[in-house]
């Protein structure tokens, strides 16, 4: 009697594992098209993904970069101090979007330029994004507010 029981339990254990593993693999595998990547343009330029892999890109909007083409499309350039990545964006730009401004832009990088499908700009006059702000603290460009 000991042992039929002892087998049960040891199966339920083997069977929630089992049921624990897949469960983890079905929602990696779910996410995998909702995980975008942040990258800085130092980041980009050094080792360019894929044309095919989304991910963000984020730094300062250069300054005299932003050149409005025809209909909705925009370019400029996107610098973490180190380096630049020219940037195109079909769509409404957010109305805080300016230059020397921080940003955040979502999409791939295709020959050479970021081809964004998303762009997020500061919402007041000191935010700036996590990502942004350690990437330009890695350069040596980022002051803190009040620092000269």
């Amino acid at each position: 009697m000991k042992t039929l029981k002892k087998r049960r339990r040891v199966q339920i254990i083997l069977l929630s594992i089992v049921a624990l593993a897949v469960s983890t693999a079905l929602i990696g595998y779910a996410m995998q098209d909702g995980i975008n990547f942040f990258r800085s343009p130092s980041e980009v330029m050094a080792e360019p993904p894929k044309p095919t892999e989304i991910f963000r890109i984020g730094g300062l909007v250069e300054e005299g970069s932003i050149v409005r083409g025809q209909g909705e499309t925009v370019r400029f350039v996107v610098t973490d101090g180190g380096e630049s990545v020219p940037v195109t964006f079909t769509g409404v730009l957010p109305d805080l979007f300016s230059e020397n401004q921080g940003m955040i832009g979502t999409g791939s990088y295709v020959n050479g330029v970021f081809e964004a499908s998303e762009i997020l700009a500061k919402h007041d006059e000191t935010y700036m994004p996590k990502e942004v702000v350690d990437a330009l603290k890695e350069q040596g460009i980022y002051k803190e507010a009040g620092e000269s």
